[in-house]
């Protein structure tokens, strides 16, 4: 299993137990500190099954095809050439391996004033893909069985992070799903 965005590796020791002994768990993140911080935690915690790399989302340093799930939270929409995240997604998969991955999505065009807004971008909202263009660029990749289902719930917290500002008529969390092919 790979971690896209890796941070602190909570989501790697969730799924380390998911795993099992046998299995690993690669997070890559592009931050040393908090690769240093992820290493501290692993080593506290006994999770032997799990190491972090240094890397970036959109050129992972992970071999060609050998992974079989890919996970990441809320990290993808920060990218700005999501087609090569998920390019690569495709390159380190494994034939009928999954992305599983929770991001912001948008559901409408931003206003530019939301779009060009630095402080939305760090909070997820203004790097969001359209839907549309997310699952055709998902297809277009080669990817099957894509799904994207967005979370009626996430409007009230997302209002939170810019109070007044409406984001929450645009952007939503979604879970978002594929398959490489056989």
């Amino acid at each position: 299993m790979l971690d896209l965005g890796s941070g602190g590796g909570l989501d790697c020791f969730l799924a380390s137990s998911q795993v099992g002994p046998t299995g690993r768990v690669i997070g890559v993140d592009m931050t040393p500190d908090m690769l240093d911080k992820a290493r501290r935690n692993a080593a506290v915690g006994g999770y032997d099954n799990v190491e972090f790399r240094l890397g970036e989302i959109e050129h992972l340093p992970v071999a060609d095809g050998s992974v079989d799930a890919i996970i990441s939270n809320c990290v993808v929409n920060l990218s700005p050439d999501k087609p090569a995240v998920y390019a690569e997604a495709m390159r380190v998969l494994r034939p009928g391996g999954r992305l599983a991955i929770s991001d912001i999505v948008a559901q409408a065009a931003l206003p530019k004033e939301l779009k060009d807004d630095m402080g939305l971008l760090t909070d997820c909202v203004s790097g969001a893909s359209l839907i549309g263009e997310l699952e055709a660029m998902l297809r277009g990749l080669g990817f099957e069985d894509v799904s994207i289902r967005t979370s009626a719930q996430s409007a009230e917290f997302i209002d939170e992070w810019v109070p007044g500002s409406n984001v929450q008529d645009y952007a939503a969390s979604a879970n978002i799903e594929a398959i490489k092919p056989r």
